[in-house]
């Protein structure tokens, strides 16, 4: 029993010194000059070939290609080297091939190997090997997949002497891809760890040497492992029709004890890597939080710690495409628009329409940037997040970031948490020093546009103090015909509802009182939801009663202000009981269009405002023989006010009160009872 200890232990130990000596071979060639590779895409481009070539049963002329992934991987290039990354996977595949049929040593073929990499982080190195044996390992899936259907894959595979029936090497390349998926399983745990933020986060030095310890033994076997692949796809093509049972059971027992070996190697490695990160996202948190409590200089520390970990050049300007690194928005109010990777494009154009189309915005030009920083609901992105990430970084008007798929995960998780993103857009305003001034300005901006710079909250308050309930507010800048009406003062009617009985009957006694001579701009707003119902009857009634309308885009603009309004108002903390604007955004929200319509009725700026539902509002139109002869006297609103609520001429008004002199009696608009008369000289 000892005797067997002590073998045991001698093995143990001559096993730590062979790896070690292989360590301080592999720091002898490690020289990394600074220049960088987008690891992980790269890597995803290996993926998809190996995923083609695996699926043997399939012709390539059926399988459907990524084309954004293909597209996206063709743009792949290393950072500060003056060679194309295809000429460097060339070099490697031309150095693995021409080793590969056996002379030499297998160790010293491998170093060969880091001597060429030595100016790669180890990530790169490995994603590199990675690649250049998947250009020979796609290009023989690719001959065989097309034989025998295709005449020039028939011609190349007897020229290159490709066995015809590989049915008898099923074992043996389902070793192979084993082995080829565990050495990604490994490149992956590299790549996760080269990209943990240790420049900015203390970390235990002990744990560092462990990890890295493992990381430099498991790149010698994922590398080693690529020539020993390369060598069995050689043995392929010269393999001689009469191969034997034995000698595929043999090359299949060789790969799979390989495989044993680098599934222990990445189990270590990512027990190790797991811990680093896990110690590194808690630090990072923490350092995010302390550093959102003080006060800086600048936004730049702050900026380069959200975006630029991993990259100098982390945003990129949607319209151009140009990359950019954070010191573009060095001493400007920075505004984080969070969202899912897709957005809703009526939002989204309402949103660009009220920060880039608005009036106010030409005064504030470099005053502001928006900064979309796209998250998917999903811990890793897929396709359609991809897809759908393009289509919009390359059409919004803002700044996005670059990749955001690198963003750290401790970045995302405090993003998340401290900003409550929960896949709903938020926009979150850091002023010049990187203070948070508002943690979601998005209904703020999408009430007031531009005019809301700063876009902090005190300006938000503000804004809603100097704000009162008119048909100004309620339209703003949605269609420039309706802010003309507002302008030259006319009386205006909206209207909304599903009930198409309800909305003909309306219009005709609308009709009739205006061939009365009564001026009054008709504008049909529909309902909250804006199901097709209403799409249809805004056809109608633009096909048969030619009132004034918006289109359906801007009936959602109409609905998206709504309900922002009473969304900030709840923020902020008010109370329908108490607050007015409240109580009248919530009425026409919480409207049940299911019977009939309702109608609102004013004037430009004047806080004179009337609202109606179905049966009350044909009752008030019914009455017009009463109150239209009033109307040149009171004004349109006025007279209807004066009929259905008469005021209270018993009492004085207590509010103050400027106005233009006008005959007869005159009324508070704010609580309807009767004027005292003061002449004011000016």
């Amino acid at each position: 029993m000892n005797s067997i200890l002590s073998q045991d232990l001698w093995l143990h130990s001559r096993s730590f010194l062979q790896e070690d000596v292989v360590i301080r071979e592999l720091l002898l060639s490690h020289d990394p000059d600074g220049r960088h590779l987008d690891s992980e895409q790269l890597l995803r481009a290996m993926e998809n070939i190996m995923c083609y070539a695996t699926a043997s049963e399939v012709l390539v002329s059926d399988m459907n290609g990524d084309t954004f992934g293909m597209n996206n991987e063709s743009n792949i290039e290393v950072v500060g080297s003056q060679e194309p990354l295809g000429h460097t996977i060339y070099q490697i595949s031309r150095e693995i091939l021409c080793k590969c049929s056996g002379e030499g040593n297998l160790h010293a073929r491998t170093m060969i190997m880091f001597d060429l990499l030595g100016n790669y982080r180890w990530d790169a190195k490995m994603v590199l090997v990675l690649a250049a044996f998947a250009t020979s390992y796609g290009e023989f899936w690719l001959i065989m997949q097309l034989y025998p259907q295709n005449p020039l894959a028939v011609s190349v595979a007897v020229l290159k002497h490709l066995p015809s029936d590989i049915s008898i090497l099923k074992r043996r390349f389902k070793a192979l891809s084993l082995l080829i998926k565990s050495m990604v399983e490994v490149t992956k745990c590299i790549i996760k760890f080269e990209g943990l933020p240790f420049v900015h986060v203390m970390m235990d030095n002990e744990i560092i040497a462990i990890t890295k310890s493992h990381i430099f033994i498991a790149a010698y076997w994922v590398t080693r492992s690529t020539l020993i692949c390369s060598s069995h796809i050689k043995d392929l093509i010269v393999m001689k029709a009469e191969y034997s049972n034995d000698s595929t059971t043999i090359a299949a027992w060789e790969l799979s004890s390989l495989v044993r070996r680098l599934c222990s190697i990445c189990n270590h490695l990512r027990r190790q890597v797991d811990a680093c990160h896990r110690e590194t996202e808690t630090k990072l948190h923490q350092m995010l939080i302390e550093l959102f409590k003080r006060s800086l200089m600048d936004n730049q520390e702050l900026l380069r710690i959200l975006f630029a970990l991993k990259n100098e050049l982390p945003l990129k300007k949607c319209s151009t495409q140009e990359k950019l690194s954070v010191s573009e928005l060095k001493d400007k109010v920075v505004i984080l628009l969070v969202s899912k990777p897709e957005l809703p494009l009526e939002e989204l154009f309402f949103l660009i329409h009220q920060t880039y189309d608005h009036p106010h915005t030409k005064n504030l030009t470099g005053s502001y940037e928006i900064l979309w920083v796209p998250i998917s609901s999903s811990d890793t992105w897929t396709d359609a997040d991809e897809r759908s990430f393009e289509f919009l970084s390359s059409t919004l008007p803002w700044l996005s970031v670059r990749q955001p798929q690198l963003l750290n995960s401790a970045v995302v998780n405090f993003i998340k948490q401290e900003w409550n993103f929960k896949d709903e857009p938020v926009m979150v305003v850091l002023d010049s020093q990187g203070m948070v001034t508002n943690s979601n300005s998005l209904d703020m901006i999408l009430i007031w546009g531009a005019r809301g710079y700063p876009f902090s909250v005190l300006k938000e308050i503000e804004l809603w103090e100097e704000e009162n309930w008119t048909l100004q507010f309620m339209i703003d800048e949605i269609d420039p015909l309706l802010n003309k009406w507002v302008e030259e003062g006319r009386n205006i009617c909206l209207y909304g509802g599903e009930n198409l009985d309800w909305i003909s009957e309306f219009n005709a006694k609308m009709m009739e009182i205006r061939s009365k001579g009564l001026q009054v701009e008709m504008v049909y707003v529909g309902s909250k939801y804006l199901s097709e119902k209403v799409r249809n009857i805004l056809a109608i009634i633009n096909e048969k009663m030619h009132s004034s309308l918006l289109s359906f885009t801007k009936l959602k603009f109409f609905w998206f202000r709504m309900e922002s309004m009473r969304k900030s108002k709840l923020r902020l903390g008010k109370e329908a009981n108490t607050d007015h604007i409240l109580k009248e955004v919530s009425a026409l929200l919480n409207t049940d269009d299911n019977d009939n319509g309702w109608a609102v009725f004013g004037k430009g700026s004047s806080p004179d405002i009337l609202r109606f539902r179905g049966r009350k509002l044909m009752e008030c139109l019914n009455l017009f023989p009463k109150w239209g002869e009033n109307v040149a006297k009171f004004g349109f609103v006025g007279a209807i006010r004066n009929t259905v609520e008469p005021p209270d001429l018993t009492e004085s008004c207590d509010h103050s009160n400027v106005i233009p002199y006008a005959e007869g009696i005159v009324v508070c608009e704010k609580c309807l009872r009767l004027l005292k008369e003061f002449v004011v000289y000016e």
